[in-house]
């Protein structure tokens, strides 16, 4: 009869396709979690590219967008490694001991934590190119690198001074947004670690 093949104990469990899942997980990880790194420093790179035109002093100082949306990808970078760390390598017949379990955990970690950068880095990138680029308006009183000095302006200090201070405002609410924003892709990154320890092997038959 066509049935006799004995049925190998833990098969369905412990597939040989199981690890695709696991390695997806991985990759959607990092490509998710660097698009939205790129995302969040293109946005921001452009405002404070534009903002440096007309107020270069504040350059330095508004960087932060851009090192926080770079961060993202090291997000992505870690749980992908754990992942990837984590998938048994199979033996000569072709078995693994890497079960359908953690391959599904795996993915949802990779997912979790990629999908939540993703959302970060364009929410980074949009706070922080708005952000920025009224910062610069704010702390020139709305003029253009072009314009000079007005007249009957020349050597007030003072009306410098306050611009500076309602632009140090504005920068504090800017940072307070920023900082909310990457909690999402750090609440991803928890979550992901969380799953990602939850793994179940199939012994050595």
């Amino acid at each position: 009869m066509g049935y006799a093949e004995p049925v190998t104990q833990g098969y369905d469990t412990c597939p040989p396709w199981a690890p695709l899942f696991g390695y997806a997980g991985a990759a959607s990880c990092v490509i998710l979690a660097n698009w939205g790194s790129a995302w969040g420093t293109w946005k921001a790179g452009l405002g404070v590219c534009s903002m440096g035109v007309n107020y270069s002093k504040g350059v330095i100082k508004n960087i932060v967008p851009i090192v926080m949306a770079g961060v993202l990808g090291i997000y992505g970078l870690i749980v992908a490694v754990i992942i990837t760390q984590s998938i048994s390598t199979p033996s000569s017949d072709g078995s693994t001991s890497y079960s359908v379990f953690n391959g599904w955990s795996h993915l949802a970690a990779g997912l979790c934590c990629g999908l939540s950068c993703l959302a970060a880095g364009g929410t980074i990138g949009v706070i922080g190119d708005s952000g920025v680029r009224n910062f610069g308006l704010k702390a020139t009183c709305g003029k253009r690198f072009w314009d000079g000095e007005s007249e009957g302006m020349e050597g007030d200090a003072a009306q410098e001074a306050k611009s500076v201070e309602d632009a140090n405002r504005l920068y504090v609410g800017l940072l307070i947004m920023l900082i909310f924003s990457e909690a999402l892709a750090l609440y991803g990154l928890i979550v992901a670690l969380i799953l990602s320890q939850n793994t179940y092997y199939c012994s050595a038959v």
